[in-house]
């Protein structure tokens, strides 16, 4: 009941406080251009709908699209323009791949078959849980759909162990798997966050950023994360038992259960391999990422070619392609009426000071997202209202703005608290681990990311061209 009357509570905050900040930025008299204020009013109404979660993002933003055109802040084509650009259809792509993956069986048979090879062993069954979390990112480019995938085989695991939901075995399990489906996805272009990032730096940075750039970019940190993550979460949560007897068995009986490879499921590798392959050598054929994600997409859909059904596609939630679009286009209007400028001018009276290499401003710009993040609960939400004026007041100091923005992006996945992200909040409904596990698990890993995005950025990074 507590809970209904905080959600009732916080809604009632943004139905109410939306409109009213609107109008009051709208009609102050305050000493900047007449479109730039009444820009700043609409983005901040749009701000105060996705903090207070009145209604879904891809509402919101779709709706401040539609007040930019409406009030005459910008035409129709610059309220509208992210729509017509590739990152909203990378998204779909990328959701029809994750659906095609999961109604195939395709992504369980992948966990348990690599479970099998790594061993029984508790501390191998979690290092396993983790190199599954990274490598279904390639297959299932979706944290909510990985979480979805691997849970019902952790819950197996935990009851063959004989043990209590909440005992060390399982909050190691499953906290631990809802924070990674949130983390590797900022490493590879792979989830709405990361799409949605690298549509942004392209939109206001004009350079090309490929799927295998974003990859090589934060290779050396995959296996880094892998392993420390690993020890140091067997380190705060020790495990009651370090064998699991039957082990085998049951892994070799989820694969029985799945039984022989389907025509649909040989279809669905394929095409995932192909869209794989494709992307990993985009520098070579040029193809936008986008390009390989729909065409993947639509091939899925395909009768006798693809496995997705009419019924399928409509069940491929669209509103996260219209709260990227919505955001896209939100940056081009804020980029038109100069809006994003004076946000930048502000930024850097307060943080160029801390700016004198780019290690330094790594650290402060990862220490500065996770603040934010705290504040701005989505990181959806903490990128498309942040983001851009990252990106501007970055080249404006002469810093790599694409490295600038991927840093922001990658900050992002440093998590506390279940509300930051729809991910957590999925992992947490198992009620396999508490809020304080959350925070001692997400707080360790923050940490640990910071330290290995320092090595990264100081030692691998200028090899590549971004520091």
């Amino acid at each position: 009941m507590e809970a209904k009357t905080s959600f009732s509570q916080k809604t009632w905050l943004g139905v109410i406080g939306g409109p009213l900040v609107l109008l009051l930025l709208w009609f102050l008299p305050l000493d900047i251009d007449t479109k730039v204020q009444q820009a700043f009013a609409i983005v901040s109404f749009m701000i105060i709908l996705w903090i207070t979660e009145v209604m879904d993002h891809g509402i919101t933003a779709f709706m401040g699209c539609y007040l930019f055109w409406l009030l005459g802040v910008t035409d129709f084509r610059t309220a509208f323009s992210g729509f017509s650009q590739d990152t909203p259809w990378f998204l779909y792509g990328a959701l029809l791949l994750a659906k095609a993956t999961s109604k195939t069986g395709l992504a369980q048979r992948i966990a348990y078959a690599l479970m099998t090879i790594i061993g029984t062993s508790f501390p191998r069954l979690f290092l396993g849980t983790i190199v599954l979390s990274f490598l279904l990112n390639f297959f299932v480019p979706s944290g909510m759909a990985q979480l979805a995938t691997l849970a019902p085989i952790l819950v197996g695991l935990v009851a063959a162990f004989g043990l209590p939901p909440r005992s060390n075995i399982g909050r190691c399990l499953f906290a631990t798997l809802s924070c990674t489906s949130g983390l590797f996805n900022k490493m590879i272009l792979a989830g709405s966050a990361s799409i949605l990032a690298r549509g942004l730096i392209e939109n206001l940075t004009q350079v090309r950023v490929y799927w295998s750039d974003w990859l090589i970019a934060f290779l050396p940190a995959i296996p880094l994360t892998i392993f420390a993550v690993w020890l140091a979460v067997l380190w705060l949560y020790p495990p009651e038992q370090l064998e699991l007897a039957r082990g085998q068995e049951f892994l070799k009986e989820g694969l029985r259960k799945l039984g022989p490879w389907s025509a649909e499921e040989k279809r669905g590798f394929l095409l995932a391999a192909m869209a794989l392959t494709l992307w990993a050598t985009d520098r070579l054929h040029q193809a936008s990422p986008a390009l390989v994600g729909m065409g993947v997409g639509l091939l899925l859909c395909l009768p006798k070619i693809g496995v997705l059904t009419t019924d399928d596609i409509k069940q491929v939630n669209f509103l996260p392609i219209i709260f990227v679009g919505g955001v896209l286009s939100m940056s081009g209007v804020l980029v038109q009426t100069n809006a994003l400028q004076l946000l930048t001018d502000l930024m850097s009276r307060w943080l160029a000071p801390l700016f004198s290499n780019f290690t330094e401003a790594a650290a402060v710009l990862y220490w500065g997202a996770f603040l934010y993040h705290l504040f701005l609960g989505s990181e959806l939400s903490m990128l498309s209202t942040s983001l851009p004026a990252v990106i501007q007041f970055a080249g404006e100091r002469g810093l790599n703005p694409v490295a600038s923005g991927m840093v922001w992006t990658f900050a992002a996945s440093a998590q506390l608290f279940v509300y930051q992200s729809a991910v957590l909040i999925l992992g947490y409904s198992y009620g396999y681990f508490e809020p304080r596990d959350l925070f001692k698990i997400g707080g360790t890993m923050a940490v640990i990311e910071f330290f290995i995005l320092l090595l990264v950025v100081t030692f691998y990074w200028p090899l590549l061209g971004l520091a």
